[in-house]
């Protein structure tokens, strides 16, 4: 068995050891991306030049801080909203973090638009790529190429894409062209009206990802419990601590240790949860149970094989 499928099998069955485990999520100031999609908001988005220092510098903190944790496991999901891996800071933090010991995971939501040249002083044991294909702005050729070279180093990763009407042929291609054992999943259009999807759609989607339906109609969140705000964390360049990304209230932060007292169970305070970063961590649902030991990197626990 290669060194990342007991990696997997670990994370599975949970760490061996008695030390506890925290989940990160982390977005930081970046919000600028190469790519200029129509549906997004920070397409072409440029960040200044001092942002982007503020930025290094905040990821650096984080490290330093991730690298001091021993008592316990970490595992880490950066969100950015633009592209993080154009950056050199979010590469060298990737790398920095995949060699600690303590660390189980380390993953990015990305493009891909990168060659993995930079991953060669990676520990591709703990690395994991949350890869999203966007057929208007670079060629399925490229972007397969980069994946098949994560696939290459053995890299765990999923792929995905929007599911717009217009792109239904690129997810049948994409699908095709995959390997069978690469995961792919599908977000549903968030500006669609009622009527964007008929019944065919949604069926026919459903058969490339299983978990469609998730994100196209998630179940109503308010009171649900939910492990976000004790085994999950959000935090972002200060330092400040959430629950998630989508609750505002402050845990406290992570540099003083203040948010250390506030970690428990306890129910979503949302009406809705349509992001698979905070539905897939909800305890009633089985989205939760599915991804086990991939919920960071978007990868089923249980492969479906064509």
């Amino acid at each position: 068995m290669r060194s990342s499928d007991i990696a997997f099998a670990n994370e599975l069955q949970g760490d061996a050891s008695d030390a506890p485990h925290l989940s990160i999520l982390y977005r930081g100031r970046l919000s600028s991306c190469n790519y200029d999609c129509a549906y997004c908001p920070f397409a072409k988005r440029r960040d200044t030049r001092a942002t982007l220092q503020r930025d290094a510098a905040d990821l650096a903190r984080f490290v330093e801080w991730a690298a001091a944790q021993t008592a316990r496991t970490l595992s880490v999901l950066f969100t950015p909203w633009g592209e993080g891996l154009v950056r050199k800071h979010y590469r060298d933090a990737i790398v920095a973090l995949s060699r600690l010991p303590h660390l189980r995971r380390v993953a990015i939501q990305t493009n891909l638009c990168m060659g993995t040249r930079w991953l060669d002083d990676a520990d591709a044991t703990t690395l994991a790529f949350w890869c999203t294909y966007h057929p208007s702005q670079t060629p399925r050729s490229a972007f397969l190429s980069r994946c098949r070279e994560l696939k290459r180093r053995g890299i765990r990763h999923s792929v995905g894409m929007v599911a717009l009407r217009e792109h239904f042929e690129e997810i049948a291609a994409l699908r095709a062209e995959l390997p069978a054992d690469t995961p792919m999943w599908l977000n549903a259009y968030d500006q669609r009206d009622a009527a964007y999807y008929n019944e065919r759609d949604i069926a026919w989607l459903r058969g490339i990802d299983p978990h469609f339906d998730d994100n196209l109609n998630p179940p109503p969140s308010l009171g649900a419990p939910c492990a976000t705000g004790d085994s999950v964390v959000s935090v972002d360049g200060d330092g400040h601590v959430r629950r998630c990304h989508f609750v505002a209230a402050p845990l406290g932060n992570l540099y003083d240790g203040s948010f250390e007292s506030r970690l428990r169970a306890r129910p979503c305070p949302n009406a809705i949860c349509d992001c698979f970063i905070g539905y897939v961590h909800r305890e009633d649902l089985s989205v939760s149970r599915d991804y086990a030991g991939g919920r960071l990197e978007r990868i089923p626990a249980m492969r479906t094989t064509r």
